[in-house]
């Protein structure tokens, strides 16, 4: 029997506590591709299967250096799916991951990779040089469903700035405007996600957070799972309109 492929664009670590921290490192930017997202798929069904039913458990999702966290979908994949089958499928995968989930923001966050972070639980950076920006109205760039997550999990105001205005923002700005729990020093920043790691992880003892969670952002799930392995049609443009 062949044995599985080991992933070429992330890391997958279980640490103490069974807290999991899957580390990006595709390129630089950590731009997301068809084969990317089918790889992070992989990584939290692993950790589902790892951990089973009624555990404690939680996953941290970071970056593998302190300028990127992840750029967004790579325009220039020419797979003409990575949106159907790896992007649209991660998104939905996380909104049904039955243990918390936290986005360790260790760089700048723009496009697709605002939504990544957003299908987290909880989100956490530090106050060094990073944005967050979802610039898609400047580039000509939609999906169906592409502000739902914006709309559930941010004021209206800031999902207006988000997806209509194309807002850059800071750290700071991030954590006022609620897209961010915390901010925090930079050399404090893995030890603060594990922090929270282990504080919520016991939620998932009972077996109901995933089915509880789905109470909270179900119109997400349901709206991502239905532009998902749809070949009939491209959902959503490849290419940015410079």
């Amino acid at each position: 029997m062949a044995s599985a492929r080991s992933p070429l664009y992330l890391t997958l670590e279980r640490g103490p506590g069974n807290i999991y921290i899957i580390t990006l490192s595709r390129k630089a930017e950590n731009k997301l591709n068809g084969a990317f997202c089918q790889e992070l798929i992989r990584a939290f069904h692993t950790i589902h299967r790892d951990l089973g039913s009624s555990s404690e458990g939680a996953v941290i999702t970071r970056g593998s250096n302190e300028k990127f966290w992840c750029m967004g979908i790579d325009l220039e994949d020419p797979d003409p799916w990575t949106n159907s089958d790896g992007f649209y499928p991660l998104i939905s995968t996380i909104l049904d991951f039955p243990y918390p989930t936290i986005a360790l923001l260790t760089g700048h966050t723009f496009g697709a990779g605002c939504l990544l972070a957003l299908a987290h639980d909880y989100r956490i950076t530090s106050a060094a040089k990073r944005y967050f920006s979802l610039p898609a109205i400047d580039l000509g760039l939609s999906f169906p469903g592409m502000g739902i997550l914006p709309r559930l999990k941010l004021a209206p105001q800031v999902a207006r700035k988000m997806v209509l205005e194309a807002h850059r923002w800071t750290p700071e700005e991030a954590l006022k405007d609620g897209i961010v729990d915390l901010v925090v020093d930079e050399i404090e920043i893995v030890g603060k996600a594990r922090e929270v790691a282990e504080k919520w992880m016991v939620k998932a003892k009972a077996g109901a957070y995933g089915v509880l969670r789905n109470e909270l952002w179900s119109d997400a799930g349901k709206a991502f799972r239905e532009i998902s392995f749809v070949h009939n049609k491209i959902v959503g443009p490849s290419k940015a309109k410079i």
